[in-house]
């Protein structure tokens, strides 16, 4: 039985690594241009080329973004770039210009292309469509039900797999095509240099009363008219599985790794369970904690059950919810002495309780009773960025864990 697949963001190198460890069955990552995330890290030519070694050597499955909206000033560049990258294997390469499209079909005519959300596929004759475009995946638009991705496979065929956003931040716009961040700050959202205007606070000027702001807002800091609230759908597993979808996607190439731990790891349990036993399948309190280990806006379903109603917005705010800390990233772990090495990724103190967790259903809380150097000198605290320390630790904790602690 051919199970559905986990698709992890992984904007850099190392949370490529992160995603792969915390059961991603896919990655999709970014070049240095020509992939809509100029704030993610991205992957220059030899970092693609070590990724998707690293990658299929762990019998995952490796896709590149090329879905910029290209100008006429940009086809020579996405030509030498795709010459200058065809000969890395890519799984899949995901794109929403016809001219691009174009460009990848006459240097890599055997390229498994998939279309980008970006294009707004809403219907099954657009499929039809681009499946006579020769694109073997489309990557549906976020503004879709159930019932009508269920009709669209209905009518599709199985000879186009079908993909759809189940985790992450929603677009105000249609599929991310917006033009705020082009007229209010002159980055381009279609470039990837999306400032997101629709996060900002709002209020209302009469133009003959300069400097008198009137109360359209739900409180006295402004309103966030356009503020979405993030997609969440891992309560909502087998409906997403028996859709009809072929992969599940997790937004965020732009996010931290450990947001890529968090949440590639709840979604593995989630997909895992349903196949282990559908029957008994339940949805578990603790996936939803470590969903919220993660900064994260507050959750709603988007457009899966019908369009959103108020409930899809918040009006309040555009914070994040931060219920944890991220502290550090476990490198290495010592069994004779029981003590990890860690790379610290914010402010460690004797003293605090912590949260050491990895792949799988691993976790533990301990509090910190020491720590020190590398050279073994004794820590009160390791302030620095990305400062290395040791851990006595209360159970084996081995490279890629995490370590955080509650807010």
């Amino acid at each position: 039985m051919k199970q559905i697949e986990l698709l992890a963001p992984a904007g850099d190198p190392e949370k490529l690594r992160i995603a792969i460890a915390y059961g991603a069955d896919a990655v999709y990552v970014g070049g240095e241009a020509f992939g809509l995330r100029a704030s993610a890290g991205n992957f220059d030519p030899e970092q693609l080329k070590e990724a998707s070694a690293f990658v299929h050597k762990s019998g995952k499955r490796i896709y590149l973004t090329l879905n910029v909206f290209a100008h006429n000033e940009d086809i020579d560049g996405i030509s030498a770039y795709i010459d200058a990258i065809s000969h890395i294997p890519m799984d899949g390469y995901i794109v929403s210009d016809p001219g691009v499209i174009h460009l990848i079909r006459k240097r890599m005519p055997e390229a498994t292309l998939h279309l980008s959300t970006q294009s707004n596929t809403t219907n099954h004759m657009s499929v039809a469509f681009w499946k006579q475009a020769g694109i073997r995946r489309i990557v549906l638009a976020r503004e879709l039900s159930l019932n009508e991705i269920r009709e669209i496979r209905e009518k599709s065929g199985d000879d186009v797999e079908l993909e759809a956003f189940v985790h992450g931040a929603m677009c105000i716009s249609y599929s991310g095509r917006c033009l705020l961040s082009n007229a209010m700050t002159g980055r381009d959202a279609n470039q990837g240099e999306c400032t997101h205007p629709c996060r900002w606070k709002y209020q209302l000027v009469e133009e003959q009363r300069p400097g008198e702001f009137y109360p359209i807002e739900e409180n006295e800091r402004g309103a966030y008219i356009m503020n979405a609230k993030d997609l969440c759908m891992i309560e909502h597993i087998p409906d997403l599985i028996r859709s009809g979808l072929d992969s599940l996607k997790i937004e965020g190439r732009s996010k931290s790794l450990y947001y890529v731990a968090s949440v590639v790891g709840a979604y593995r349990k989630a997909i895992d369970a349903y196949y282990s036993s559908p029957e008994t399948y339940r949805v578990e309190e603790s996936w939803l904690q470590d969903l919220n280990r993660a900064s994260h806006r507050l959750y709603s379903t988007g457009f899966f059950y019908g369009r959103p109603d108020e409930g899809g917005q918040n009006y309040e705010t555009s914070q994040y919810v931060r219920e944890s800390t991220f502290l550090g990233l476990v490198k290495d772990y010592d069994p004779v002495t029981r003590t990890a090495l860690i790379q610290q990724r914010n402010k460690i103190v004797t003293g605090d309780t912590i949260e050491v967790f990895g792949p799988g259903d691993v976790s533990f809380v301990q509090q910190v009773e020491g720590m020190t150097d590398v050279e073994g000198n004794l820590l009160v605290a390791a302030p620095h960025p990305k400062q290395m320390i040791r851990l006595p630790l209360a159970e084996p904790a081995y490279e890629n864990f995490i370590v955080c602690k509650k807010n």
